[in-house]
């Protein structure tokens, strides 16, 4: 009878995941998660891909959590593979939730320099958690490559990113402090004005950096 009743209750949550309205997709996350189910997490995983709302998508991700690694992380791997950029992203996500270094692998510079920024910065958060002890220097360099790329909130999200990794990152942004292209020489005085003190803020330190990088530039051109 128990067993019955558990199909059921799977069934319902499943077609939750399909219903129109979030307020029940976002139930049916819950439930899934309050009873993990492994008979679900295909349908999580693709829910994820195509789910338009955020606090729905964050339920995804935890009901993923909670089903066993064995059975999430193999899928999860495999979706970031996909074409389509929120799926990447999404697993990226799931995966720095899970936390399990079974994954790294899977993080590769191709991820890391996607194109599409959120799936970069996913790539860069969750890699920030997997990376294995030792790999740290090599992961700050591969992230140092991206400085000085997108819009604000995607800078501070790699200088956060680098500023986890702690000290290993100087002499990445010491090399790229004197990078020609202002906007790499800017990002990288910013964070390690952020590695130096954490509480700085991001818009002080990077509105910083320009000036640094601006007279810096002026007193070579005026020799």
């Amino acid at each position: 009878m128990t067993t019955m009743k558990q199909d059921t209750d799977a069934r319902q949550a499943l077609q939750g995941l399909e219903d129109s309205r979030s307020s029940v997709r976002l139930r049916a996350a819950l439930a899934v998660g309050t009873t993990p189910d492994p008979r679900c997490v295909d349908k999580l995983i693709e829910r994820c891909a195509i789910e338009p709302e955020f606090f729905v998508r964050d339920t995804l991700t935890w009901a993923l959590t909670r089903q066993a690694v064995s059975m999430t992380l193999p899928a999860l791997v495999r979706e970031l593979r996909s074409e389509r950029a929120q799926a990447r992203s999404q697993a990226l996500h799931t995966l720095s939730k899970i936390g399990d270094r079974q994954a790294w692998p899977a993080i590769t510079r191709e991820l890391l320099a996607d194109a599409d920024d959120e799936v970069a910065r996913s790539a860069w958060r969750a890699a920030v958690v997997l990376v294995p002890d030792g790999e740290e220097p090599a992961l700050a360099a591969v992230l140092a490559g991206q400085l000085g790329r997108g819009e604000r909130q995607t800078q501070l999200s790699l200088s956060r990113a680098l500023v986890a990794l702690g000290e290993v990152i100087v002499p990445a942004l010491r090399a790229a402090t004197t990078a020609p292209d202002p906007r790499v020489s800017a990002h990288a005085l910013a964070t390690q004005r952020l590695l130096r003190d954490p509480d700085a803020g991001f818009e002080f330190a990077i509105e910083e950096a320009k000036r640094a990088v601006a007279l810096g530039r002026s007193g070579q051109e005026g020799q």
